[in-house]
């Protein structure tokens, strides 16, 4: 199966849902302001945001009233060209930085980090890069034998403390191993979660100063993880995350087990802060760069 038609299959669930409901409203009646108000009404549902929903409103109007749009195949057209526009140009996730490039990945318990983060040191080690990842989530042992397992299975390596130690010190270590070792990535694995009373927030910043002590300029990325099964709750927590301690790019996980991928679009338009990664599937080859092209295609144009 092609990249292209493991997407289209990945995004099964949010295509049926979204499309069909479209087809339903515009299939054999004419466009007016009562199925427009029908077809504002999918698209707030399914997760695609308030602010993107009153933009693809308002143009569709415009172009109704210019007599541009008479069908539903016309209505179709436009909201692709509507969805690129709000998506921008493909920023995918790319080692731009000197060496060591350093990712650190922030999100909350259960959204698939650790799995993000093996996959993606997979992905950079058949590439050609050394990997090192910081298991930086002490707080849970499950995390750090996770992440032992996907460094075995990747070729990467891993620097960690035990339980219960302090995560910076974690992250510090491993960025201080990949200048001495010559290592091209260093990839931090945070908690999403903690066990004592440090807030969060205060933890995730404090192992992004040590980071930037050991190498200025670092971490290069701050990869927040979310889970597209989610919905709205992934884009209240990229608000906070955001807010807290400023994230580059987003990797959208388990949108192939979701009728709610359209949250990518209400992430992009409401904090302008670009997806790079999206999980399609469970193999290594299923995490993959976001391109706004491919997603729209296979959004609009899959089969099923």
């Amino acid at each position: 199966m092609g990249l292209l038609d493991r997407l289209k299959k990945g995004l099964s669930k949010t295509r049926k849902g979204f499309l069909g409901r479209i087809e339903d409203v515009f299939k054999g009646r004419d466009i007016d302001d009562s199925t427009i108000d029908e077809f504002e009404e999918v698209l707030i549902t399914s997760d695609i945001g308030m602010e993107a929903t009153v933009q693809i409103i308002d143009d569709l109007r415009q172009e109704v009233a210019s007599g541009k749009i008479k069908d539903y195949e016309g209505v179709k057209k436009f909201l692709k060209e509507e969805m690129l526009k709000i998506l921008g140009l493909a920023q995918p996730f790319v080692l731009y930085q000197e060496r060591p490039f350093v990712v650190m990945t922030v999100g909350v318990n259960g959204v698939g980090k650790t799995t993000t983060i093996g996959k993606l040191a997979s992905r950079l080690y058949s590439e050609g890069y050394s990997v090192i990842m910081a298991a930086a989530d002490t707080f849970r042992a499950a995390a750090i034998e996770q992440l032992e397992i996907w460094a075995e299975r990747s070729g990467a390596q891993i620097v960690k403390h035990q339980s219960g130690s302090d995560p910076a010190a974690v992250a510090y270590d491993a960025v201080e191993a990949a200048k001495a070792r010559g290592v091209d990535v260093v990839i931090v694995d945070t908690a999403g979660r903690l066990h004592t009373k440090m807030p969060l927030m205060e933890e995730l910043k404090k192992i992004k100063r040590v980071i930037n002590k050991s190498m200025p300029g670092a971490p290069h990325e701050t990869l927040l993880v979310v889970d597209a099964t989610t919905g709205q709750n992934a884009l209240r927590q990229a608000k906070m995350f955001n807010e807290a301690i400023g994230v580059t790019g987003i990797a959208l996980t388990k949108l192939d087990g979701t009728a709610k991928g359209g949250i990518v679009f209400a992430i992009k338009k409401e904090l302008n802060i670009p997806v790079r990664l999206i999980g399609v599937g469970e193999g290594v080859e299923d995490l993959r760069d976001f391109i706004p092209e491919e997603f729209v295609e296979a959004l609009l144009e899959g089969n099923g």
